[in-house]
């Protein structure tokens, strides 16, 4: 009977955070992304944070009251990863065949999707968000039972640097939500498509491949790390996140406000009269200076759990170099083809992709 709730699991949580997602209340906020064939924009009800807490107090009293135990995701954890894979598989088919092609190859269309925004019920879920709402809040629920299971199997012996990793990773969940707004302005929002990539991705790949750094070490032996070393890897973790949250709230002000100053920095542009780019403050670091900060955020979070020499944990930094590579050099195909020359001047100005001084 549990290996069957098991596989349900994913796809009811999937289901219970799309009713909160449109019951609680929440703020309506108009995004940067246009309606289809309109320059009206994209407006989003933002309760992230409501419904984050919500699931997580339910998941809260129902292991308190050993209704479902607090590690029952670990421990049927397989199940429920086939459940979640199959339920990703049937929602990107569902999602893209109902509407019209976009390219010559089916398969593209199901693996990058058909349509742009698709938004519920008068626009109270929006797909996208959903999607990326549902991946986080599963994230959570993973590493609270893969972290519980670890508890209580080692009792008093359990790993400070587990439960570190674990609650660096729902810092980095919570700040989502925090800002959840600034998401509405960045690359997934106005780039890509509904289809496999997000669907499958969002409910799958990042709720179970994101946790893999717990998967493949809570129960291995205890490694007790001292409290300099995680000491130093909390600072690697923050100082990602400085310049991830940063550079992504730079911008977000910037177009929301182009003349705001943003934690002192006064913006500094290019222009061709039409379009403006930001070349200074954490955007005159390297073009893609966020990317950094979400590697260091990933390093510094593997590196906690004490297993350094394990290359399971560092599955998960080492994908987000081979995804935002990749998106760096889809990003700058696209602002090639949108601002013409002006990306030129802004690519000189700005020499560096990623890393500064190195790429």
């Amino acid at each position: 009977m549990d290996k069957t709730l098991g596989f349900f699991a994913p796809v009811v949580i999937a289901i219970f955070i799309f009713v909160l997602n449109t019951l609680l209340p929440g703020r309506w906020v108009t995004g940067y992304v246009n309606k289809t064939n309109s320059n009206e924009k994209l407006r989003y009800h933002l309760n992230g944070m409501q419904v984050f807490l919500t699931v997580i107090l339910v998941w809260f009293i129902l292991g308190y009251f050993n209704i479902i135990p607090f590690d029952w995701l670990y421990n049927y954890r397989w199940y429920c990863l086939t459940g979640a894979c199959l339920s990703g598989i049937i929602f990107s088919l569902a999602v893209v065949v109902q509407y019209p092609p976009v390219s010559n190859s089916f398969v593209s269309d199901l693996f990058f999707g058909r349509i742009e925004n698709l938004q519920f019920r008068g626009g109270l879920a929006d797909a996208k968000m959903w999607l990326y709402l549902t991946g986080a809040i599963m994230l959570e629920l993973n590493a609270l039972s893969f972290t519980a299971y670890h508890c209580i199997r080692y009792g008093d012996q359990a790993s400070g640097g587990i439960i570190l990793s674990t609650i660096l990773l729902t810092y980095f969940i919570i700040d989502y939500f925090i800002f959840e707004e600034v998401h509405l302005y960045t690359y997934d929002l106005f780039a890509e498509r509904v289809g496999f990539k997000l669907g499958w991705g969002c409910m799958v790949f990042y709720p179970y491949f994101y946790s893999i750094f717990l998967w493949s070490t809570v129960d291995l032996p205890v490694v007790h790390t001292p409290s300099w070393l995680l000491s130093l890897y909390v600072l690697i973790f923050f100082t990602g996140w400085i310049l991830s949250r940063g550079a992504n709230l730079q911008k977000y002000f910037f177009k929301k406000d182009p003349g705001r100053p943003f934690l002192s920095i006064i913006p500094e542009t290019i222009s061709d009269g039409n379009n403006s780019l930001l070349v200074n403050g954490f955007w005159g670091i390297s073009r893609h200076i966020n990317y950094s900060g979400e590697i260091l955020m990933a390093s510094g979070i593997i590196l906690c759990t004490g297993h350094p020499a394990l290359i399971g944990p560092w599955l998960y930094p080492l994908y987000y170099v081979f995804l935002l590579f990749a998106r760096q050099r889809d990003d700058d195909k696209r602002c090639t083809l949108k601002y013409g020359e002006l990306w030129k001047v802004y690519k000189k100005r700005v020499p560096y992709r990623i890393i500064p001084f190195i790429y």
